[in-house]
């Protein structure tokens, strides 16, 4: 079964995955402008992107536990993974910034006032260098450096799910999930990052 799936992946080439990441959005905004997204189009697009791509960096976070305990492999769309979770993030915050807030002062003093908008921005920010060296010639040019600066992925994905469950009113299960789906998969890295230094050492 586990063959079968793999052997599915491999024939399935990336550009497939990032044509629907694209299309999506576009979906999304054409639901908005015919009704489709309810008495609030602006808030239900912003939710809507910034949920999926939770779900698109909790994917990505899981491409090598999949690969290790289950068996499927993924590794070859981790790069269009990332770069799609990016693009919904930045996606996410323009409708936050243009469609929803519009004033530059107010969207100052939000960042600065309010915690779980601080909390985005920071993850944000720190998205934004690997996105740009989310490509072959920053992997050659940076070496060994590409993959220290790609650890801010943890951070940032722990930043993210903090500020959708900050974001929430009230008690929900949902952002708490998230939350606790990226705590496991941050910790099972760890836990081999521990397991492999334990072995170099013993060797």
């Amino acid at each position: 079964m586990i063959d079968a799936i793999n052997t599915a992946l491999r024939r399935l080439p990336t550009w497939v995955l990032y044509l629907l990441g694209s299309l999506y959005p576009v979906w999304l905004l054409y639901l908005g402008m015919t009704g489709g997204l309810g008495a609030d189009p602006v808030k239900a697009l912003e939710h809507e992107l910034g949920e999926r791509a939770l779900q698109l960096l909790i994917l990505g976070l899981a491409v090598t536990p999949l690969r290790r305990f289950v068996g499927v492999n993924l590794i070859r769309f981790r790069r269009a993974l990332g770069v799609l979770t990016f693009t919904y993030v930045a996606l996410h915050l323009l409708v936050w910034l243009l469609l929803d807030v519009q004033i530059v002062s107010q969207i100052l003093a939000d960042i600065a006032k309010r915690p779980y908008i601080t909390i985005g921005m920071a993850g944000f920010v720190l998205m934004v260098p690997l996105a740009l060296t989310s490509n072959d010639a920053s992997v050659k040019r940076l070496g060994r450096k590409w993959k220290r600066l790609h650890l801010l992925t943890y951070p940032a994905a722990f930043l993210g799910g903090l500020h959708y469950v900050m974001l929430a009113k009230g008690f929900q299960i949902e952002p708490l999930i998230y939350l606790t789906v990226i705590v496991v998969l941050l910790a099972l890295r760890l836990f081999g990052f521990v397991v492999r230094s334990f072995v170099a050492l013993r060797v």
